[in-house]
């Protein structure tokens, strides 16, 4: 009979084979053919979770400059806050590949918080509302690379693109329940500054819940095993698998290039992802968040809340539509997901053009469906097209490209009026479309491979 230990953790425990089996099987192999179980489950709720408190802190910078700061600050603040997450994004991706995704999750949710303090004790003084956004979202930036490294070295291949696309999705419902709760709160009290009180503290208060699920996560198996800890990666392996027979620990060699080797060879691969990063995130950024401070919006700056509301409410609806088509393929979700959102942006800028508000909540809401579409697709693709080595790192420069310009955007489309914005979002999708296409022709499909056999593809 064979000799057997039993490990605690995570999963449970798990009975471990002591004797040497005749079909050793290699590490990444069973992570990504495990069958979904309840520690996936756990895990999927943490990283929801952290979706959530993440879409709660980036809405909360345009919901409280409304109320305590002079809308001429807003373009200055916003280019701030989405230059401080460009910034976090390279500095704390890097460090996610240096020292490991559990470490930068434990420090971004400390600095979120504190931020948060330093809100509630300091809202009503503007610089001090431009440094503690701009830290917030410092963290947002870092935890990107990060959080997106590890669920595809966790998920399993075939529920990779579901997961991903859930998980990131409770990030818009943690902005329509901010936004929701901005809305009871001005019923509540006519004061502003009770007002974004009551907000800083609803966030402070997810803050301390997020924490102490991101606690419970475990470290990457496949950083581990690039880092030589071998021992720790079989205990996290056998946990989420229930493996109990023998497991080999190898990584193809692409799994270790530096970050300048990575870029080179997935050239291809980095530019495509790069046109569609600029234009998904800044359309979500603009359309969701910013536009209500935009010169000549047709509904105002009062209108920040239902634009928020609305605008993440389709997003978070619309997702559950993609899950049975991103695991199919993600060509796909990409090109179609682009196309609806190129329509629809359009449609936006006729609706406020003709001041139409009912037209305009209503295409609002379908153009963050098509983004949300888009969003979930490229996550995925972004999680799982980099080696492990450099995988945070690669994510991290995709992020800073779209904050730099989101940036510039933003800014200057402050500056101006509404219709240069709408019109600025138009092109975005236009050129995200075109590169779409150019992928959906020659590059890989990669719903349901293995993240090794990606590393190992030229494409």
């Amino acid at each position: 009979m064979d000799r057997v230990s039993r490990i605690r953790g995570l999963g449970g425990e798990v009975k471990v084979s002591l004797e040497t089996q005749k079909h050793a099987r290699n590490f990444t192999d069973i992570l990504d053919s495990a069958k979904w179980s309840g520690v996936h489950w756990r895990l999927f709720a943490v990283f929801a979770d952290n979706y959530l408190f993440d879409g709660i802190m980036f809405a909360v910078a345009p919901l409280l400059l409304y109320l305590v700061a002079p809308s001429s600050v807003a373009p200055t603040i916003f280019a701030l806050n989405l230059i401080s997450e460009s910034i976090g994004a390279v500095v704390l991706g890097k460090l996610s590949d240096l020292y490991g995704r559990m470490r930068i999750f434990a420090f971004s949710m400390a600095l979120e918080a504190g931020s948060i303090i330093g809100l509630f004790l300091l809202y009503k003084n503007v610089p001090a509302l431009a440094t503690f956004t701009s830290l917030i979202t410092f963290s947002i930036g870092g935890e990107f690379g990060a959080s997106y490294a590890m669920m595809a070295e966790l998920i399993p291949a075939k529920h990779r693109g579901k997961a991903l696309l859930l998980a990131t999705n409770f990030w818009n419902l943690g902005s329509v329940i901010i936004a929701a709760l901005s809305l009871i709160y001005a019923k509540i009290s006519t004061s502003p500054s009770l007002q974004a009180r009551y907000l800083l503290i609803t966030a402070l208060g997810i803050a301390l819940g997020a924490g102490l699920a991101r606690l419970t996560l475990p470290e990457s198996p496949r950083w581990l095993v690039l880092k030589g800890r071998k021992k720790e990666a079989e205990r996290v392996v056998r946990l989420i698998s229930k493996y109990e027979d023998e497991i080999t620990f190898s990584l193809p060699k692409e799994s270790g290039v530096g970050l300048r080797e990575a870029l080179s060879r997935y050239l291809f691969r980095f530019i495509i992802l790069a046109v569609v990063t600029l234009s998904i995130y800044i359309t979500y950024e603009i359309t969701a968040f910013y536009i209500p401070y935009a010169p000549k919006f047709s509904f105002g700056e009062k209108a920040v809340g239902y634009v928020i509301l609305y605008s993440n409410l389709g997003s978070f609806l619309g997702a559950f539509a993609l899950v049975p088509l991103i695991d199919r393929s993600r060509k796909v979700s990409t090109t179609s997901s682009l196309l609806g959102g190129l329509v629809t942006s359009i449609f936006l800028l006729v609706a406020n053009n003709l001041k139409n508000a009912d037209l305009f909540y209503v295409m609002l809401f379908v153009n963050m469906v098509f983004n949300e579409w888009a969003w979930a697709s490229l996550s995925v693709l972004e999680s799982e097209l980099f080696p492990t080595g450099t995988r945070s790192g690669v994510i991290g420069l995709l992020v800073a490209l779209q904050g730099i310009s989101g940036a510039s955007i933003v800014y200057f489309g402050l500056k101006g009026n509404a219709t240069d914005l709408f019109v600025s979002v138009i092109v975005l999708w236009l050129l995200g479309l075109i590169a779409s296409i150019v992928w959906h022709k020659r590059g890989i499909e990669s719903a349901r491979l293995g993240i090794e056999v990606l590393e190992r593809s030229p494409r």
